[in-house]
């Protein structure tokens, strides 16, 4: 059952067309990785699925069972973001605040799930501790808890072990993996690590220089696009 459907999609930038001829489609239960160079159009991408951002041409469709406002999204962290002055807890809750309801005030409901979320991430015990006084890791751990209060299905992760290091990318992606496998989540990843798209991803789109593809890892594995990347060491 397809979740997001994009047909013939071209975005541009600053007026710049950056990709064509987007056909694909995102159906429950999927692991998407998008790879691609640097300004290849990832992120713009993210934006338009986020409904952020028109598309120059075609369109992007979502299935009766999804809707925008139910899609938890962890965006690449800024400086301003990692010096939150709040705690975790409050952080994690605030992602109930996304499903676009009029109601500011945090339900029973919100304050179970917000307590299931920090107990699946494992930070249920800082839930305490300053966002701002945590490790890079922990505040990711936070940040996707706190996607996971928005999130109905699907949750789109922009680069979200940017800056970690390898033991802690290693536990985020199982983290994430366990999400898909575990618990039926969607999930669509913008990424520059080819090794681990080709580990744990169910599907591939790369975008960019390289032959635009789509389809599934085994597929990628024997494109034009994956030769071509694997070349230059296998990151993007």
């Amino acid at each position: 059952m397809a979740l997001i459907s994009c047909r013939n999609v071209s975005l541009a930038y600053e007026g710049n067309t950056i990709v064509t001829g987007l056909d694909f489609t995102v159906s429950q239960g999927d692991y998407l990785c998008i790879v691609g160079e640097n300004g290849s159009g990832k992120s713009t991408l993210m934006k338009a699925l986020l409904g952020l951002k028109k598309v120059s041409q075609g369109e992007i469709s979502f299935g009766d069972s999804l809707k925008k406002k139910n899609i938890g999204y962890l965006p690449q962290q800024t400086e301003v973001q990692r010096d939150f002055p709040a705690n975790v807890r409050e952080v994690v809750l605030s992602g109930c605040l996304s499903t676009g309801r009029f109601n500011p005030f945090y339900t029973k409901e919100d304050k179970l799930r917000a307590d299931r979320n920090m107990e699946l991430l494992g930070i249920k015990d800082i839930e305490k501790k300053c966002y701002r006084e945590l490790s890079g890791g922990q505040q990711q751990r936070v940040l996707l808890a706190r996607a996971l209060c928005a999130a109905d299905r699907l949750l789109i992760l922009d680069e979200p072990a940017a800056g970690l290091d390898p033991v802690v990318t290693e536990e985020l992606y199982s983290i994430i993996n366990s999400l898909n496998k575990d618990h039926d989540m969607t999930i669509i990843m913008v990424s520059h690590d080819i090794g681990h798209a080709v580990n744990n991803a169910t599907h591939i789109l790369h975008i960019g220089n390289t032959p635009l593809f789509c389809g599934t890892k085994e597929e990628y594995l024997s494109s034009e696009a994956f030769h071509r990347i694997s070349g230059k060491g296998g990151t993007v």
